[in-house]
């Protein structure tokens, strides 16, 4: 009994704390919102890139409250350089007169995927397949030192959405299929991110995303017209944004796509009202690219959205266009205010007004081996065995040739997808990865042949790992039959090739696919002998020859129902494990092990 009241004392001063705390900062607001003047206050609601954008003498004079690196020039050619050039725009916000500083971010999808040399783990999907809550929460963690190392304090992940078609071209950034799942990936997430303080150097704040129904959109198309039911949003689409907010999130970032005929940009009622009063959500709302221009200007902002991402010439028509919205009486002074209040919220809870330059000492942590060994178990623990026939896998080391097969093997650019160095990933491979090649060859003691495009004759292969799947794509460039179209929902006839020519040799056949969805592989699941989903696995290529020879077992369980056939998304979504009118040809949550 005594146990017991010790215990509830103990969270009732903590609740006191917290709640201290939170006045504390809101009376900082008050004090800083009574000296601020218009322009100031649209200032902070402005956030664009340290390139083109902007002069750096516009921190001062238009009082930019945030400052994102996205694809462009790079702010040096090391971590170091990072870190200065962010430190000196920091000291020309700090110049201002109230010296309001900076929050800086960055797109951390799968690591710090933007500075070559970072750890860079699988992406969403493959995490997914993992559904280990404590990996995703280290690698979190290890994401935000390492975004840290790099001068950001703010990054925009996890991405919540719950694709519903394997034509969308983000699947892979998106945890699964399940609902329940994404919830308890996300607060894994979010938790790992932000830490339990968000004023410690080695946390940053997080960023739930896209608000709301992203990867539910009618043919999946990207920003397109989301027309499930209002209840099917509420049951399906908002639980990981709750789970979200109850665990803090700093930010929510609003998405492309449109509900009802209306941009959820302009969304008043979802973001104001579902996201903000029921939910309790008292963070950043932040626009996604170009959204005040995109989806309606002063109706943007009006709808809830609290700081405007003002790139590619959207700056100064922003800044002006919001301001004579405010003089006009077309935007309220009450909702400038209370934008402005959430920024400065989240600037005083990450503590940048006491600290606000980077922390030199975080650089070394950049890619070590202890952050590699856990990207590593992430890879081997994503990886969904789909067929094994006679046991082929594990493969004995001592096999006497192995031949390995396609350009995918060797590439870390390919095995890693978008988002990886570049916004639209790398065909080339980049510092500090390994491959999957380079896998293989370490752990087999036996001969390993590397034959790139299965123009060699090697029927007298013990077996052959064919290493297929996708080229790297982000966004609406992956979407598939939408306005780029370069992709498929089956493999190219050349990688289709690689499999034939190894199947009619008589070569027993390994196939791993390297994608950001499930494929129709129909064929290639019939004729190989074994077949292995290995999604995007990021820098740790060789983690899948760990598992390919037995060092660890398979536990990877499809994070997707795994669609038979192209006929399968003749309607607006494809097969999944809540709709039984298509029939998947293996199940949400299947994974074969030894």
């Amino acid at each position: 009994m005594v146990g017991a009241c010790c215990i509830s004392s103990c969270k009732e001063q903590q609740m006191d704390k917290e709640k201290s705390a939170y006045l504390l900062i809101e009376q900082k607001i008050d004090s800083l919102l009574a000296l601020m003047t218009l322009d100031e206050k649209i200032g902070q609601m402005t956030q664009v890139r340290h390139f083109d954008d902007i002069q750096e003498d516009d921190i001062t004079s238009k009082f930019i409250g945030s400052i994102i690196h996205t694809q462009g020039p790079l702010p040096g050619n090391n971590a170091e350089e990072w870190q200065a050039k962010f430190t000196r725009l920091q000291k020309k916000a700090l110049s201002t007169r109230l010296g309001i500083p900076l929050i800086f971010g960055v797109d951390a999808i799968h690591g710090q995927n933007t500075y070559e040399g970072a750890t860079i783990f699988p992406h969403n999907i493959g995490f997914g397949a993992t559904q280990n809550r404590e990996l995703v929460k280290q690698a979190a963690k290890i994401t935000a030192i390492e975004s840290q190392a790099t001068g950001f304090n703010w990054v925009f992940s996890p991405c919540v959405a719950i694709p519903y078609n394997e034509k969308w071209g983000r699947v892979y950034e998106a945890f699964s299929e399940s609902t329940e799942l994404t919830g308890q990936l996300t607060k894994a997430s979010v938790e790992g991110l932000q830490g339990d303080d968000l004023k410690n150097s080695k946390t940053v704040m997080a960023t739930a995303k896209h608000f709301v129904g992203d990867g539910a959109t009618d043919f999946g198309l990207e920003g397109g017209e989301t027309s499930i039911s209002l209840k099917e949003v509420r049951e399906r689409l908002l639980p990981p944004y709750k789970v979200a907010v109850d665990a803090g999130v700093g930010s929510v970032m609003a998405s492309f796509n449109s509900m009802s005929g209306i941009p959820m940009h302009a969304h008043k009622d979802l973001i104001t009202n579902v996201l903000k009063k029921n939910m309790g959500f008292d963070g950043i709302m932040v626009s996604d690219w170009k959204g005040y221009s995109r989806f309606g200007e002063n109706d943007v902002i009006n709808a809830g959205v609290d700081m405007i991402m003002a790139v590619e010439g959207d700056f100064e028509m922003y800044q002006e266009g919001l301001k004579k919205g405010v003089e006009s009486g077309y935007v309220s002074q009450e909702r400038i205010d209370d934008a402005v209040r959430r920024i400065l919220r989240q600037k005083y809870r990450l503590g940048v007004f006491e600290n606000p330059f980077p922390d030199s000492s975080l650089i070394e942590k950049i890619g070590i081996q202890e952050h590699r060994d856990i990207a590593r178990q992430a890879v081997r623990e994503s990886l969904v065995l789909l067929k094994n026939d006679n046991s082929l896998l594990p493969l004995n080391k001592k096999m006497g040739k192995i031949v390995v097969v396609g350009e995918h093997a060797n590439n870390s650019g390919l095995q890693s997808g978008g988002w990886t160095i570049n916004w639209q990933g790398s065909t080339e491979n980049y510092k500090g990865a390994t491959t999957i090649l380079e896998g293989i060859k370490k752990t087999a003691e036996g001969t390993v042949i590397y034959d790139t495009d299965a123009s060699g004759d090697h029927s007298d292969a013990d077996v052959a790992i064919i290493v297929i799947g996708e080229t790297p794509y982000a966004e609406s460039f992956g979407d598939i039959g939408g306005e780029i179209d370069a992709y498929q929902l089956t493999l190219t006839e050349s990688h289709q090739n690689y499999v034939d020519t190894y199947v009619d040799m008589g070569v027993k056949t390994i196939v791993v696919l390297i994608s950001g969805r499930a494929l129709v592989t129909t064929k290639q699941i019939e004729q190989s002998t074994a077949f292995v989903a290995a999604w995007l696995p990021g820098s740790e290529g060789d983690g899948i020859a760990e598992v390919l020879f037995g060092e660890h077992n398979f536990k990877g369980k499809l994070p997707h129902s795994w669609p038979k056939s192209e006929e399968d998304y003749n309607g607006k979504y494809g097969p999944n494990f809540w709709d039984d009118s298509i029939k998947p040809l293996l199940p949400y949550g299947f994974g074969l092990h030894y």
